[in-house]
């Protein structure tokens, strides 16, 4: 059994066929999907797939590289999202400085109030962090996120990095660039981290595993980021399917 704990079924790449994503991934063991929401569009998408399929759970918020586009209206509504009960997380937030649509400063004063919300509804936080890692964890300790904690998604910093973010609270989630041959960075991470602290996701339909690279992903694919997690601790693949089950529904508080 699997939980892919990060997809974006509700992104238009999925438009002509998410029913046979979904099934597909049933097939493989893939028991419980969580989607991510990041604007108006896909929130709604993401609700809408939680109410129609029990498995299905949705984490609502607003993505950094928008950070500009967040009202204070959009800001309410998600708090009263997060009262559904197939809603377990806020985000994805945090910082994106690859991509300069949103200003640094409008995307760190939209990723704090998302804190204080997460702290506010109780739920944990999903964090995005590209080119950003000395201000996403600077402003994480000043927020004292560690009150709710939560997941670092996609995880691509270094092992010091990992073990300051789980030291406030923090999930450490790893998805298709482990298994790229040249990922030195991501195997340390999977290698040196405890298991107990690990989650997968697929990040679908981005970051496909190897062997797929360049082709859609899928949710049918995080066993494919279990396997190389289990390869690089030298240990069954059950056992990293049952450890990160057990961490994703801890971490998400559902209850099976």
């Amino acid at each position: 059994m699997y939980i892919d704990t990060h997809v974006h079924l509700n992104a238009d790449q999925y438009d002509e066929d998410v029913d046979e994503v979904i099934t597909r991934a049933l097939d493989a063991g893939v028991t419980k999907m969580v989607v991510i929401g990041f604007d108006r569009k896909t929130i709604n998408r993401a609700m809408e797939l939680a109410e129609r399929y029990p498995f299905i759970y949705a984490v609502v918020g607003w993505h950094p590289v928008d950070a500009i586009d967040c009202t204070e209206e959009d800001l309410e509504w998600i708090e009263s999202l997060a009262a559904h009960p197939k809603v377990v997380g806020i985000g994805e937030t945090g910082l994106d400085y690859h991509w300069d649509k949103s200003p640094k400063d409008v995307q760190q004063e939209v990723f704090r109030k998302q804190i204080q919300l997460a702290k506010k509804v109780n739920l944990p936080i999903i964090i995005h962090n590209r080119d950003a890692t000395a201000d996403v964890v600077r402003i994480l300790k000043e927020e004292k996120a560690e009150t709710t904690g939560g997941i670092m998604h996609c995880f691509g910093g270094s092992v010091e990095t990992a073990k300051e973010c789980i030291a406030m609270n923090f999930m450490i989630s790893l998805g298709g660039p482990v298994t790229f041959k040249n990922a030195k960075t991501p195997k340390e991470v999977a290698t040196e981290i405890p298991l107990d602290k690990l989650l997968i996701e697929t990040d679908a339909p981005y970051l496909t595993p190897h062997p797929y690279r360049g082709k859609r992903n899928e949710p049918v694919y995080v066993k494919l980021v279990a396997e190389e997690i289990a390869n690089l601790k030298g240990l069954p693949v059950e056992a990293i399917a049952k450890a990160t089950t057990e961490n994703a529904l801890k971490t998400f508080n559902i209850n099976e």
